[in-house]
């Protein structure tokens, strides 16, 4: 029996952004905080588990400043490795912040999800296809 390849998994946003990127499940939460909207509880779950998370793996930015410059990779967004299981499984308490707010979410899974600009244990960091690559001619 064939295997299915490797998929990895992003929880993102439904709408995108101006330059039409999805905004993933962290900025999404994270956003709503900026502006003010989350309840205390929220914001006790959002900080605790921040803060668990730059614990528990690398923050790609750390490592390669540019990783998400948009001049440089435009459209960069992280992808879950499918073997982080103990990641992901922290990920249902943002998205019950999303839908306690009315902000609709994604599970977009890929085996190929675009040109890897960075990698560790527990993710990648993606350009997407076709982001950035000139197909084509210019006008005059």
């Amino acid at each position: 029996m064939a295997r299915d390849p490797i998929a990895y998994v992003r929880f993102q946003g439904t709408v995108p952004r101006a330059r039409g990127n999805f905004p993933g499940v962290f900025g999404l939460v994270n956003g709503l905080a900026r502006d003010g909207r989350l309840t205390a509880k929220q914001e006790r779950f959002r900080r605790t588990n921040n803060d668990w998370y730059d614990a528990a793996y690398t923050d790609p930015s750390t490592i390669d400043p540019a990783v998400y410059d948009d001049r440089v990779n435009p459209g960069a967004a992280a992808w879950f490795k499918p073997t982080a299981v103990e990641l992901i499984a922290r990920v249902g308490g943002y998205l019950e912040i999303l839908a306690a707010h009315g902000v609709e979410w994604q599970l977009v899974r890929s085996a190929d999800p675009g040109r890897v600009v960075y990698e560790d244990a527990h993710q990648i960091v993606v350009v997407p296809h076709g982001c950035g690559e000139r197909t084509g001619s210019r006008g005059r």
